[in-house]
């Protein structure tokens, strides 16, 4: 987990502590998206995980993604920030290309599938499935907060 402290923390100020994560929004050529089960919590997301101290966000992007799916990907651009503002994580999401791999199951994930985005609006809660749909428009990068549950209007 990626965490900073400011010097006025250093100092003895409070200031928040957050995690950085990476996600990708990987689409096939028909236009599915990739889409996992979480083993923990039984939700469906698109895979991603907490950046890694000593990887770029593209790498971690492609880590992340063939580790709980066995899909490798090429990472193409930068489509969303998403800050859960009340778990204090910032999440980077890159719209990603299938470059092989086979589908697979993995200790994080309970099912993989390829989605349409009307299915990705029917199984995911508003604040996951905001992220898959961003990355299908070229008006990003996106930035969005939302408290966990529900996205948050400036």
């Amino acid at each position: 987990m990626l965490l900073y402290m400011s010097n006025s923390a250093q100092e003895g100020q409070s200031t928040p502590l957050h995690s950085v994560s990476v996600a990708g929004a990987v689409v096939r050529e028909d236009g599915r998206l990739l889409t996992i089960r979480r083993a923990d919590n039984g939700t469906w997301e698109l895979p991603g995980g907490v950046l890694e101290l000593d990887e770029t966000p593209e790498t971690g992007v492609r880590r992340e993604v063939w580790e709980e799916t066995g899909i490798d990907v090429e990472v193409d651009e930068l489509t969303g920030v998403y800050k859960n503002t009340t778990r204090g994580i910032v999440a980077l999401v890159f719209r990603c290309k299938p470059s092989g791999g086979t589908e697979r199951t993995s200790e994080e994930s309970t099912a993989v599938a390829w989605l349409t985005p009307e299915e990705v609006s029917e199984r995911m809660s508003e604040v996951f499935a905001i992220r898959l749909l961003d990355a299908l428009d070229d008006a990003g990068p996106h930035v969005r907060s939302h408290d966990g549950r529900q996205l948050l209007t400036a």
